[in-house]
Parts: structure tokens; C-alpha cells; sequence
């Protein structure tokens, strides 16, 4: 695949075309701003993978609502896979189909649409009327709703398997406008929410439309239907697909493109066009967008997302959970029921120290109304997250998560727990100098973290240690923390909460950088390493993003040209720089001459590193994962890449390590 001519960036593109173009282009949305990455994309991978995987401001955002909203809701039975498994013989939906309706072969799923009379003789449809006409459905309050509960990005289902789309579709003739409610829906929502001054995403799951959802539909003989049940064969099926994704962003502009699973039998050729325009048109919007993934896609320029879980441990590049407020279903049914939500803030928690963001799916009833015991849940975490979001919104995950007896994730469908008191969860300013240590309950008289003990962490740099307070932006000072080998300890005011909360936290903050993690106790513990060819020292270049390439410079101080080397007792290390918290990492490239680069520790064999004595305190760094060293590559220029190499008898490959 050719790679794009000349990649402009984005924010000197903006420069060249001067000032005044734009402040013309800010003026689309409130939060638009200039974009890092190229100024144009070719439907291409070694185009595509040069996007900005993660824009700053859903990193910032944390929290994001998203609904199963449709048809599917109508019989509120089984879940959102009803339009599927009320064709499948023997299944419960299929049983309580005939029932309530008739037997799919005379009373099919599109009836639901157009609008028919069940067996009691009660005429059912999906139909939302707006408020203002007299009806249920209020999307100002839905909007209202969703930043009441502290979300910074929220958006519908625009289609899901189901293959009804629910904007005004050119290409496909079963949609909103034409059939149902006669309303362009996503057209209100993006309205609705975008006047909240949130982020406006899209979800679409269409992939799985015509790969398998509907194979236990007869043939239809209408071609129209053959629309609505995927029957039109593989060319037809992923051109429509594709042309549904460029309306929603010709007509929409979202902020985020969210896609469900099957992304991997639609032919790449389109998966690559659709990338290639939504970043483009990103371009000419000026505005940062993300583009999520399970499958079919990659994390070089997307995100790649969890259902209904996430990570054990922090993981990198940054990355995305979807949850839904019901174990049961995605869309509302009759009898659902929700986890707490205590489960799902400690779940939010959970997954902001680990690096990533939380998509919160909830279940509103055909008519447009949202159950109160939802609206309950999400008033609860707005709560939490009015008075202590300090430690969750704009945050970075720090070098460990965490620490506790509740094990929270592991990967997809390991759905939201609630921890204990015991549970502390870690996140840091941007800047790195605050640390927020986040229990899940309340300890006591005594909060003790023992992740944080001597021996592990420096606290002669701490200036402050505060109880965030029961009112955002006030602080309870605490008295100077004690540290021993057994955690740090922290006196709380009182053996009892001193307000009631899901989960309590404190701000350390520290006249420099955040002491790094592991191995520099009541000294400094940091060293320099010098290369032996070029003497020039390893260096992290700062705060860089992750996965930033190591370099090499002359040493002079910094605490940029500072590491720790972590014994991992199992005869590796990880080697921490000072400056950003960040662990050296070969990034699995086993190629001589590919860069070393640096991220968040992980606990991946890519970050773990022997330290090979050749004598006279020269040493070569191999790393665990790929077998290669780190080289300086021969180069005396300051600012030159660190690399990985097979490890040989040349002095590129040894070190130096000493204090400093």
C-alpha cells in the first residue's frame, strides 16, 4: 500500500492558511480547535494509521452516554436481538412472538416499523412523539439529562443490526423519516446535545446487518424488504454499509464514530474509504474525531474498545470500554434490571486509572421515556463526579493503576464491580505533579496506601496531602502523611466519612514531577545512562506522549535524562524515567535499527529488561520480549533515537549506568 505524498499537518496547514481562516473554522462547534496528524488521508493503512488515534479532548472526557433505542424496544422482550431470535423456531422471543403477535411469516419484524395490531388488538408501532407535539419524547431533557449525570460526550444507536436507520437515509429506504416516527432522529439528538455543550458520537453495528443477523429470514420477494433484511448480496450489502456511514458524516459531523463488531467481513477497500473521508471531512471541520473498533480496524488511528469490561492493569494506547446499565440488555424490556451504581462509578474509576474511557449504554422505552431507576443511576454518578471529578475528568493514568483485593476487568464481558475501601485507584494531572489516590470506600481513621511505602516511593518532594472535599474545589488539608515500609499512611479527620460518598479521595501534590513508582524509597534511587560509543545518555525527551521514541543527549541534570531501575524479582527490570513516570519499551519490534520508545507500564514482556554485566560497569540492556538491546547507533548528534539491536561485541550496544 503506497504511502500519502508529503503529509501536511493539520495545525500548520491551519497556520499557512492564516489566522483569520482559522477563527473562521473555530466557529463550528464550541471545543473545536486545531488538529494534530497529516492535512489529508488516502483510503490506505500507511495513510489512515497516521491519525491521532485519541484526540485530547476524549481523553479528557472520561464518561460518555449512548442508548439502544429503536424498533427492538417495541416488544420489550428478550433484548435488542429480538428482530433476530423471534425468527429462530423454539427460542423464547420466537414463542412469545406468536403469542403476543402471530407467526413471523405473517407477522414480521416490519411490522413493528409500519405499524400493525397485535393479537389483543392493540395497534404497536415505533412511533416517539415529541414532547412539544404532546408526547413522551424530550430530547433537551435526554441531553440534560446525560450532562446531569457527568457525561462530556453522548449519542444514539443511529442504526443497529436490525437495519433501520434512524436519520433521514438516502440510501436506505427504511428509516425514521420515511417510516415510524416520520422524524429525522439523529438529527434531533445531535441538536439536542451538542446545546449541552457536549461532544455529539454516533454508534452503528450495521456491519453484522447482512453478516449473519437475519439468516433465519425467508427470502423476501419485495426489494424493498430485501433492504431491511440484508438479502441483497456481498457488493450491494457493503456499499450500502459504507453509504451509511458517509451520510451520518455529511449530516451529522460527529465528534466520534463508534462501530460494532463484523467490522471484519466488510470488504477492507470500504473500511479504508470510510476512515480515509471521516478524516478528511475532520480536516475541513477542524475538529478532532475518533474512530472505535473491535475488530477490522487498528489502534495506530482508532480505538480499540472492550464490551462490557476492560483491562487488568493499564494498557496502552489509550483505549475504550462500552457498558451497558443492565446485565440483562442492551434495550429496554419489561422486567429490567440494573447494576448499582456504585458498581458502575467504581467501574468508571476502575477504567480511568487504567488509561482509558467509559461509553455507558442506557435503555430508554419505545415511547421516549427514560425509567426512573436509570435516571437514578445516572443522577447518582453526576453527583460523584459534581464534587470529585477533579480526579477523573482531564486526568492521565500515572505508572500503576492501583492497588486492592477487588480484581476489576481482564479483558471483554467482565462487566463492573463494585470494590472496597481497600480498593485505591491512581490518576494524575496532566502536568505531573498531582497524584489522586481514589478508595472505593471509606478506611477509617487512618488511610493507608501501601503501594506508596519507603521503599517504593519518595514523599520529600510532597507539599500537601488534601481530602477532596464534599463541594467541588474544596479541600480538607491533612496532616503531613507517615511513611514506612508498610504503605504510606494518611490521618483522615474523623474514624467516620465525614460526608457520604461512593468513593473518597486524595490529592498529593508535589513542589516537582511525581516521585516515579518502585525502587527509590527514602533516596533518590535515579541513575543516568550513558552510552558507551557516544556518551551521550538515554533520554525521554519529557512529557511526550506514549510511545514516543527514546533519544539520547547530553547529560545535564534533567530529570529528563533520569531513571529508576525497578528489580521485578524475576530477574528483569523496568526502567522508569523520572520526568514522566514512562518505562522503556521495545514495542515488540524485533528489526535492528527499530526505535526504542516509552510508555506506561503495562507489565508486558516488551517492558521487562535484563541487565547483562560485561565487567568494568558496562552492560547490555536486552530486553525480554524481542531478545534486542538498546544501541545508541553509533550517533554523537543530541536528539538522536535510541535503538533496538541484536546484542554484539560493538560499544553501541553496552552502557554505562551510574547515580546521580
Amino acid at each position: 500500500m503506497s504511502s500519502p505524498s508529503a503529509p501536511i499537518s493539520r495545525r500548520n496547514l491551519l497556520a499557512a492558511a492564516g489566522a483569520a481562516t482559522a477563527f473562521g473554522l473555530l466557529r463550528f462547534a464550541p471545543g473545536a480547535a486545531a488538529t494534530d496528524g497529516p492535512g489529508s488521508y488516502s483510503a490506505s493503512w500507511s495513510s489512515v494509521d497516521q491519525h491521532p488515534p485519541a484526540p485530547a479532548w476524549f481523553q479528557d472526557a472520561k464518561f460518555g452516554i449512548y442508548y439502544h433505542w429503536g424498533v427492538f424496544s417495541v416488544p420489550a422482550f428478550g433484548n435488542e436481538w429480538y428482530p433476530r431470535n423471534m425468527y429462530i423456531g423454539g427460542s423464547a422471543e420466537n414463542q412469545h412472538h406468536i403469542a403476543t403477535y402471530g407467526d413471523p411469516s405473517s407477522w414480521p419484524y416490519n411490522n413493528f416499523i409500519d405499524g400493525a395490531r397485535d393479537k389483543a388488538g392493540n395497534f404497536v408501532q415505533f412511533a416517539p412523539k415529541l414532547a412539544s407535539q404532546g408526547g413522551s419524547w424530550d430530547p433537551a431533557a435526554w441531553a440534560q439529562l446525560f450532562k446531569d449525570a457527568g457525561a462530556r460526550f453522548a449519542g444514539p444507536v443511529a442504526e443497529h443490526h436490525d437495519g433501520y436507520s434512524m436519520w433521514n437515509s438516502a440510501s436506505n429506504p427504511w428509516n425514521s423519516v420515511r417510516h415510524g416516527p416520520k422524524l429525522d432522529l439523529v438529527a434531533q439528538h445531535a441538536q439536542a446535545i451538542r446545546g449541552q455543550g457536549l461532544k455529539f458520537m454516533a454508534s452503528l453495528h450495521h456491519a453484522y446487518h447482512f453478516n449473519g443477523y437475519y439468516d433465519h429470514v425467508p427470502y423476501q420477494s419485495d426489494a424493498t424488504l430485501r433492504i431491511l433484511y440484508g438479502q441483497q448480496g456481498t457488493s450491494a450489502e457493503n456499499q450500502l454499509w459504507y453509504n451509511k456511514l458517509i451520510e451520518v458524516i455529511d449530516g451529522y459531523q460527529p465528534d466520534l464514530i463508534w462501530q460494532d463488531f463484523d467490522l471484519g467481513l466488510v470488504q477492507e477497500s470500504y473500511r479504508l474509504q470510510f476512515l480515509a473521508y471521516y478524516y478528511n471531512k475532520a480536516v475541513s471541520w477542524n475538529k478532532d474525531v475518533a474512530a472505535t473498533y473491535k475488530d477490522g480496524l487498528d489502534n495506530k488511528g482508532e480505538v480499540f474498545d472492550f464490551e462490557r469490561g476492560g483491562p487488568a492493569g493499564l494498557m496502552t494506547p489509550y483505549w475504550l470500554t462500552d457498558d451497558s446499565i443492565s446485565s440483562s440488555s442492551w434495550c429496554y424490556t419489561n422486567g429490567i434490571g440494573y447494576y448499582t451504581t456504585q458498581a458502575l462509578l467504581h467501574a468508571l474509576i476502575d477504567r480511568t486509572a487504567k488509561g482509558g474511557t467509559m461509553l455507558l449504554n442506557i435503555a430508554p422505552m419505545a415511547d421516549g421515556t427514560i425509567p426512573s431507576g436509570q435516571q437514578t443511576i445516572l443522577r447518582g454518578m453526576g453527583d460523584w463526579l459534581g464534587r470529585f471529578g477533579e480526579a477523573v475528568y482531564g486526568t492521565r493514568s500515572w505508572s500503576s493503576y492501583g492497588e486492592g483485593p477487588t480484581a476489576m476487568g481482564g479483558g471483554s464481558f467482565s462487566g463492573p464491580k463494585a470494590g472496597v475501601a481497600k480498593d485505591v485507584r491512581f490518576t494524575r494531572s496532566q502536568d505531573n505533579k498531582v497524584l489522586y489516590a481514589t478508595a472505593l470506600g471509606w478506611q477509617g481513621g487512618t488511610m493507608t496506601i501501601t503501594s506508596l511505602n519507603s521503599n517504593q516511593f519518595n514523599i520529600s518532594s510532597l507539599t500537601s496531602a488534601q481530602l477532596l472535599n464534599n463541594t467541588a474545589g474544596s479541600y480538607i488539608n491533612l496532616p503531613a502523611p507517615t511513611q514506612d515500609g508498610s504503605g504510606l499512611h494518611l490521618a483522615m479527620p474523623s474514624s467516620t466519612a465525614p460526608f457520604s460518598a461512593l468513593a473518597y479521595t486524595v490529592k498529593l501534590t508535589f513542589s516537582g514531577q511525581i516521585p516515579a513508582l518502585g525502587g527509590g524509597g527514602t533516596g533518590t534511587g535515579y541513575v543516568k545512562i550513558a552510552n558507551v560509543t557516544t556518551g551521550l545518555v538515554l533520554d525521554s525527551g519529557g512529557n511526550v506522549a506514549s510511545g514516543s521514541n527514546l533519544k539520547q543527549w547530553n547529560y545535564d541534570g534533567s530529570t529528563n535524562l533520569q531513571w529508576q531501575l525497578v528489580d521485578l524479582g524475576n530477574g528483569y527490570y523496568r526502567i522508569v524515567n523520572r520526568t514522566n513516570g514512562m518505562v522503556a519499551d521495545s514495542w515488540g519490534n524485533t528489526a535492528n535499527g527499530a526505535p526504542a520508545r516509552q510508555t506506561t507500564w503495562n507489565g508486558g514482556n516488551n517492558q521487562q529488561w535484563t541487565l547483562t554485566s560485561l565487567g568494568n560497569n558496562r552492560y547490555q540492556i536486552v530486553n525480554r520480549g524481542t531478545g534486542t538491546a538498546l544501541d545508541g547507533a553509533g550517533s554523537t548528534a543530541a536528539g538522536s533515537t535510541t535503538v533496538m539491536w541484536a546484542p554484539n561485541s560493538n560499544t553501541n550496544n553496552e552502557w554505562t549506568i551510574s547515580g546521580v
